[in-house]
């Protein structure tokens, strides 16, 4: 019989697997996507937010624990259980070696990186190589790993994992680690959860899935229907403004719009609705998604002039360019005179001082709502650029409740036997919000609790079945 079946293939699996595999344990993995698709989200990512109290290697400067925690504290609304949020934090500054064992590479970041040199470790060659290198290394060291197989129901005998489903097919192990993702690519569940707008609108119609399209939440279903302890809100998730031609599944980061820091963004009616400069675009980019859901058609336009251009990461598909602002208006199909009013007035609020995209600087609107409170400078020099774009959602925060050690809890009562790690409990940590790769740190940190645990727990049974084999020889 298997040690350890890990279900899932993405980074938080894949640090469950080779931890289990490390500690002894026989391993099968069982990743629901093709081989050429494997990596769930994790495939689309760029770095990991790390914790650290002097200059290391690629990372600059201090990013203490006590920074990291007010910088998720704030992003969170204060929904997070701060003793396992701490938990993350303080893993994240122990993992890069370990992770560099297992062929991971860093980088320095890109220039435009988005203020995040001092935060976050960027992998060398994105998270395709990170994954590229996780399967490696598991192969290397015996972890068995079959694709194509998406697990749809569990065998449970109370609490305790006894089985896994493939269709007909029963897989049996000593424990299991549950790390497949939430349900970011299940229209129906979004569908639900979202539910029906004021204005007659089913808001996740209009949704488009960042991430992969194998997260459909069949276990996450299952885990709820079968009574473990849940935690999160079923609309919360990792939901960014991306350009609104994307592609329905997998956009990944360069679908991403990260001017709108640098300009305004107006809605289909052609009004401001929300803080353009409220904080760094790393702080704030995974909230803008989900305001964008708020809006008619959940739709708006990001609009730039021409001194924004070189500030910030060019996206895959270059915006709607006008040499005049009545243009540019008319090009994205906006009611001109609503547009102009909106922008003349952003135009007459706005108090320069000190530009610097790279600070909190001085440059805020005043008279005018909703504010702009960093970076505000007049749209006055052409050409101008327009991106629409719609909510692409990355991951969901509906999750399994756990502890400390990734066991699934029923009634509060930990499983002796069943763990889940990444999405599926990133809830725990993230309530709402986001700040730029702290699910890296989330899935990282509780992957490999989750696999030790498990080996952990599959040496001591069959500890107690030789025991209880010798006894009655």
């Amino acid at each position: 019989m298997i040690d350890v079946l890990v279900i899932g293939g993405g980074n938080a699996a894949l640090c469950a697997a080779l931890m289990a595999r490390e500690a002894g344990a026989s391993v099968l993995l069982l990743e629901a996507a093709p081989r050429e698709w494997r990596g769930g989200n994790s495939q689309h990512t760029r770095n990991l937010r790390c914790m650290h109290d002097a200059p290391q290697d690629v990372l600059v400067e201090a990013y203490p624990e006590e920074e990291f925690w007010q910088d998720l504290l704030k992003v969170t609304g204060g929904q997070t259980n701060e003793h396992l949020a701490r938990l993350v934090i303080r893993a994240s500054s122990t993992c890069r070696d370990w992770m560099r064992k297992h062929g991971v590479n860093f980088q320095p970041p890109l220039s435009g990186a988005l203020h995040v040199a001092r935060t976050n470790a960027f992998f060398m060659g994105g998270g395709k190589a990170l994954v590229n290198a996780y399967f490696r290394s598991a192969e290397a060291l015996g972890v068995q790993i079959r694709y194509d197989a998406l697990v749809d129901s569990l065998e449970l005998d109370g609490d305790r994992f006894v089985a896994a489903r493939i269709g007909d097919e029963r897989i049996e192990a000593r424990t299991c680690v549950l790390a497949c993702g939430g349900f970011e690519s299940n229209r129906e569940w979004l569908r639900e959860a979202w539910g029906q707008n004021e204005r007659g609108e089913w808001p996740a119609d209009n949704f488009l899935i960042r991430g992969t399209r194998f997260n459909t939440g069949v276990l996450l279903k299952f885990m709820i229907d079968a009574g473990a302890d849940i935690i999160g809100d079923p609309s919360q998730s990792h939901c960014v403004a991306i350009d609104a031609r994307a592609p329905l599944y997998d956009g990944g980061i360069c679908t991403r719009i990260d001017c709108v820091s640098l300009g305004v963004v107006v809605n289909r009616e052609a009004r401001r609705f929300y803080d353009e400069g409220e904080d760094f675009w790393p702080k704030r980019y995974a909230i803008w998604g989900r305001l964008t859901a708020l809006q008619p058609g959940q739709i708006a336009y990001s609009i730039i002039d021409a001194k924004a251009v070189g500030r910030f990461m060019p996206p895959v598909f270059p915006g709607v360019r006008a040499d005049s602002l009545p243009e540019l208006a008319r090009k994205l199909e906006l009611d001109e005179a609503q547009f102009m009013q909106t922008i003349e007035a952003y135009n007459a609020a706005c108090r320069v001082g000190t530009f610097d995209h790279t600070t909190l600087d001085d440059c805020h609107t005043e008279g005018v709502e909703p504010a702009k409170t960093h970076w505000a400078r007049p749209l006055d020099t052409a050409p101008y650029f327009g991106y629409a774009v719609r909510p692409g959602i990355t991951f969901t925060y509906l999750g399994l409740k756990v502890d400390e050690t990734a066991a699934v809890r029923f009634n509060g009562k930990p499983s002796q036997n069943l763990f889940v790690a990444g999405e599926m409990m990133a809830g725990n940590v993230l309530g709402k919000g986001y700040t730029a790769g702290v699910g890296m740190s989330i899935g990282t940190a509780f992957g490999r609790i989750a696999g030790t645990q498990a080996a952990a727990a599959a040496a001591a049974q069959s500890n107690t079945t030789a025991g209880a084999q010798r006894a009655a020889a």
